[in-house]
């Protein structure tokens, strides 16, 4: 699950978080009702149209229910009381990850 938070891109598409997270789309939009962190905003055609935040949110829904097991209503009360504390750790050990895999990749080309 990785998705590049372009800083020239404000919106994705439902398909492109879709791809990002290797999921279907109908799992996003039941995420999207289920979950009140998640605000994406709706095109002309009633199309959900996600921000660099909600990206943020939906890495932070998806390490919860799909990696650490969660039930929704587990991720729900988690977010309620930790919102803060929890995405802190997630964002650390994304930035652990990233290093690992830049050292991993410096040591191969050794």
């Amino acid at each position: 699950m990785h998705i590049d938070l372009s800083p020239d891109k404000r919106y994705y598409s439902i398909g492109e978080v879709a791809k990002a997270f290797d999921v279907n789309a109908s799992l996003i939009r039941f995420w999207d009702n289920e979950f009140d962190i998640l605000k994406p905003k709706k095109n002309a055609k009633g199309n959900r149209m996600f921000t660099p935040e909600d990206i943020k949110n939906l890495q932070l829904i998806f390490h919860l229910v799909k990696e650490r097991g969660f039930t929704l209503e587990g991720a729900k009360t988690h977010l309620k009381e930790g919102q803060k504390k929890t995405l802190d750790k997630f964002e650390i050990i994304s930035k652990l990850e990233r290093i690992k895999l830049q050292l991993t990749n410096i040591k191969n080309e050794l």
